[in-house]
């Protein structure tokens, strides 16, 4: 069987690390996507699999940066399998407050960077004939909101990709492409860092945040099930459909 080589944008630490992570330790080469060519070396030096691991930097909400990433995975490694698209940006702030570059930073860099991207990707995939998989990240905040965290521009920007993720699902399947989504609960990231991440525990019914593990096996499990496509598959500790006692 021969190794596969998955894609993983934003993954110069957090969620995309350890999910690069999770891959490198199923034997699978991997490409490193992020903003900063320094945190992404030293994102790459910290995985220990030099041979296995290749990188290309850039803004993810322009095109060719997409394109980089699928140059890189073609010249290192052959081709890519896999795409996840991790990259993106989240903050909290009341909708009256938000302005009009906050909501076209969260537009473009979590909505237009995974279409822009995934298009990159089924090119590359179609121009050699390959089957592939799609895994998006997306927020159970879309569908079960929290009046304690006000955050409605960059959730309707993560509603978009989930409309995407069901869109490409339909349009993709002749192509023995699928595409699936990981709607994450809070989890346990460097996004947080400097608040205590644990108080918002008992908004998940399992009374506690998610770790990056976590989601990185689900996004596993979704590149992996070859009859399963347009899902949403919820990691959230139980957030939508209850709350702790």
């Amino acid at each position: 069987m021969s190794v596969r080589t998955v894609i993983v944008t934003g993954s110069s630490s957090g969620i995309g690390l350890g999910i690069a992570r999770a891959f490198l330790e199923d034997g699978a080469n991997v490409v490193l996507g992020g903003r900063d060519a320094g945190r992404l070396a030293e994102a790459a030096a910290a995985l220990g699999r030099p041979e296995r691991t290749a990188w290309a930097a850039g803004d993810i909400a322009e095109a060719g940066t997409g394109e980089a990433l699928v140059q890189a995975a073609q010249e290192r490694f052959g081709g890519a399998d896999v795409l996840v698209n991790n990259a993106g940006t989240f903050a909290s702030r009341p909708f009256t407050e938000v302005t009009e570059k906050e909501l076209d930073g969260f537009l473009t860099g979590n909505l237009k960077g995974t279409y822009v991207t995934t298009q990159a990707f089924v090119r590359h995939l179609r121009a050699q004939g390959r089957r592939g998989s799609i895994v998006n990240i997306g927020t159970v905040l879309v569908d079960h909101a929290l009046a304690g965290l006000p955050a409605s521009a960059p959730v309707i920007s993560k509603a978009g990709v989930h409309a995407l993720t069901t869109s490409l699902a339909t349009e993709l399947a002749a192509d023995g492409i699928r595409v699936n989504l990981v709607a994450a609960g809070i989890i346990r990231t460097p996004l947080h860092e400097g608040t205590d991440v644990d108080a918002f525990g008992g908004v998940h019914l399992l009374g506690r945040v998610g770790e990056v593990t976590e989601v990185a096996d689900a996004v596993r499990y979704l590149a992996d099930a070859e009859f399963v496509t347009g899902h949403a598959l919820r990691v959230d500790g139980g957030h939508v459909i209850g709350r702790a006692a």
